[in-house]
């Protein structure tokens, strides 16, 4: 091989190398479908501050509802932040939690939600069971007190729109008032996400399948 036929192979390799690592570090990694993805080089410097946060916060991804948030950066920043409260540092125990925010992705059939935050409820101690019969839209046997109570506040809301004085009494025995509202903020915070995603038919990861009918 002549030196310059390999010189100039050298920098096509260089040139293609380059044009990759450019390509990658402009892809943020977000997804959607009536929502185009937005890539690093179309954001705004409010979008970019709203990225910046998420990167660098809890949830150091940008996977969901962000990408659609992303359209509003001032307040799509804001509600991230009560999200990320909601979700990480609420009084209601993880796995309380977990179950409020899948009680919520099944009444709103939020796929990816689902997706998300089933394995994250089972990560977090929840019984398989009990996960199944809320994927088949059934009351789950065999909870404990306090997942009953979970379970009765979250459905009462999501189905009746109210919750009876013998519901609120237990959530508030239970949990106190902080515990109540943080409960409906949670549930305000994934019902606010199912929308979003539901909307934009936000697509669940390559080879994983729908569950919720």
């Amino acid at each position: 091989m002549q030196p310059w036929t390999r010189a100039l192979i050298l920098l096509f390799a260089a040139l293609f190398a380059l044009a990759q690592s450019q390509t990658k570090s402009n892809d943020l990694g977000l997804r959607g479908d009536r929502f185009k993805p937005l890539t690093a080089d179309q954001l705004t410097p409010e979008q970019k501050t709203m990225v910046d946060h998420l990167l660098k916060g809890e949830r150091a991804g940008l996977n969901g509802p962000f990408n659609v948030l992303l359209r509003s950066p001032e307040m799509g920043d804001l509600a991230q932040q009560f999200g990320a409260s909601m979700r990480f540092h609420s009084s209601i125990p993880k796995k309380l939690n977990e179950f409020a925010i899948i009680l919520t992705a099944r009444f709103w059939g939020a796929e990816y939600e689902w997706y998300a935050h089933k394995r994250a409820a089972l990560m977090a101690g929840m019984e398989q069971p009990i996960v199944d019969a809320v994927t088949a839209n059934r009351r789950p046997s065999g909870m404990d007190k306090d997942e009953e109570i979970v379970y009765n506040f979250c459905t009462d809301v999501l189905k009746n729109h109210q919750v009876s004085d013998a519901v609120f009494k237990a959530t508030r025995d239970r949990f106190g008032e902080k515990g109540v509202v943080d409960l409906m903020g949670v549930m305000g915070w994934y019902n606010f996400v199912s929308m979003m995603l539901n909307v934009d038919r936000y697509p669940l990861p390559e080879g994983a399948k729908p569950e919720l009918h």
